[in-house]
């Protein structure tokens, strides 16, 4: 892993694998607001994703801000336009390990940091009326393994135990392995692997379009004077004697900028050196997939995560009115590539795939609904099949705040995979921090275990600590 994370970051590469959700780009896409680069900007962000529009939201709430915005492909094309439409906060995966590194304290504020993202987003999605399939659901975690079954259970007496009785970021239900075969239609036949099943276990979670969510958000941004610069990447960013810094892109000269927002998730360490080996690249793999004739026509009760020895694979229904209802997004099968997918990480690499991996994902949905997949649609069973690079950090958890001595340059990334669960509020959080805000009302909400210290520079990166996205 060592060699793996020394790999030097670059920028995003051209010519990426189609996402299933970019088939049609939106408008902006390739916008440019203005011909040229401004020559300077009170804040520029780099990056376009969630994270990014994020922050210009939250920066522009109040009104106008003069803020420039760089992306280096097209508008929203990295990991947030590339991942498989979950809003799902496992949170019970990594409770009990953040409550012995940080205290229960702070592992309760780690959760229900988690638990608000995923219900803002969609709140956001219907306050300003977004189409972009904001679908809460309810999600279904299968659980294969009889070691990670056992561990879930304590995990979640654990949260139970540090909450209140009946709060709603502690609520999960449990399901015998006959419950999860008979009503998640999870069958035998066809080399299914559910004679394997420990249980189950739902919650709250949710799917959604993330491009179109954050192509409309950027338009509100736009709408409030935003600068949109895309196919403009940032090439260094260098602090100034006089202050402020000077942010240099690849083709398209220079702008000052007074305050500059790094919203660049696994792509940091290109512009921040301090970061190469701390957030690392992991690529991957997602696949569109028509269902089989025997499922339900009205389609699936919610989402599903399947967590077996090796790794987990996650599962999303599309709603039935969305273009391509009921397709099924599966991502995952890391462990599939070789030597358990440790090439996978160092790379930023999304114009290509791991053909093992996808093979594997491919076809493995039979074998998770058995006799309940039948027949492949005759179509064919793959839609589309694409790659994304996330950005994975030492201690599982995102780097959010300003550079240890540099005043005004700031970081929102390091989502662990898990960025629809994190990006809004650690993007909220970040621009209290960036207006002066950092108080304590910030701080009973905001976890300090995701804020940028000096030490966390000097922990080591051993791979994925979190689990499902």
């Amino acid at each position: 892993m060592d060699e793996r994370a020394a790999i030097p970051v670059t920028l995003p590469r051209d010519n990426p694998t189609q996402s299933y959700w970019q088939l049609e780009v939106d408008g902006i896409a390739d916008l440019r607001t203005t011909d040229s680069l401004p020559s300077e900007a009170e804040t520029v962000i780099i990056g376009s994703g969630i994270t990014g529009a994020a922050v210009a939201y939250h920066l522009t709430n109040h009104g106008p801000r003069d803020i420039v915005m760089l992306e280096a492909r097209q508008a929203c094309s990295g990991a947030t336009g590339r991942n498989g439409g979950h809003t799902k906060a496992p949170s019970y995966l990594s409770y009990r390990s953040s409550a012995r590194a940080f205290g229960s304290e702070e592992a309760v504020k780690i959760l229900r940091l988690e638990q608000k993202n995923k219900r803002r987003l969609h709140e956001i999605a219907r306050e300003h009326n977004l189409e972009c399939e904001s679908n809460p659901c309810t999600t279904m975690d299968v659980v294969y393994d009889a070691k990670q079954w056992d561990s879930a259970r304590e995990s979640i007496a654990a949260i139970q135990e540090a909450m209140p009785p009946g709060d709603d970021d502690a609520k999960y239900t449990f399901h015998s392995a006959d419950e999860v075969r008979e009503k998640y239609y999870c069958g035998q036949g066809q080399g299914g692997m559910n004679e394997n099943i420990c249980g189950g276990i739902t919650y709250e979670a949710g799917s959604i379009n993330s491009y179109k969510y954050t192509i409309g958000v950027l338009k509100m941004c736009l709408d409030r004077g935003m600068n949109l610069q895309t196919n403009t990447p940032a090439t260094s960013v260098t602090r100034l004697p006089e202050g402020g810094y000077k942010v240099k892109t690849r083709s398209r000269g220079t702008i000052i900028a007074q305050r500059v927002v790094l919203a660049t998730n696994a792509y940091t360490a290109n512009l921040l050196p301090k970061f190469q080996g701390i957030i690392v690249p992991l690529r991957g793999h997602v696949t569109a997939q028509r269902p089989g004739l025997n499922m339900p026509k009205d389609g699936l009760p919610g989402s599903y995560t399947f967590f077996y020895e090796t790794g987990y694979d996650y599962m999303i229904p599309r709603p039935q009115t969305a273009t391509f209802g009921g397709d099924i997004v599966i991502g995952g099968r890391l462990a599939s590539a070789p030597s358990s997918g440790l090439y996978e990480y160092g790379t930023t690499d999304d114009t290509t795939a791991d053909q093992a991996t996808m093979r594997d994902l491919g076809g493995v949905l039979p074998r998770y609904f058995g006799e309940n997949w039948g027949a492949d649609d005759p179509e064919g069973r793959v839609r589309t099949q694409w790659t994304g690079i996330m950005g994975y950090g030492p201690d599982g958890l995102p780097f959010v705040g300003e550079m240890p001595g540099e005043k005004n340059l700031w970081v929102a990334a390091s989502f662990q995979g898990h960025g629809m669960v994190m990006c809004w509020e650690s993007a909220r959080a970040l621009v209290e921090m960036m207006e002066g805000r950092d108080n304590e009302e910030l701080r009973s909400w905001f976890p300090d275990a995701y804020r940028i210290t000096e030490p966390r520079f000097h922990l080591k990166f051993e791979g994925r600590k979190r689990g499902a996205r």
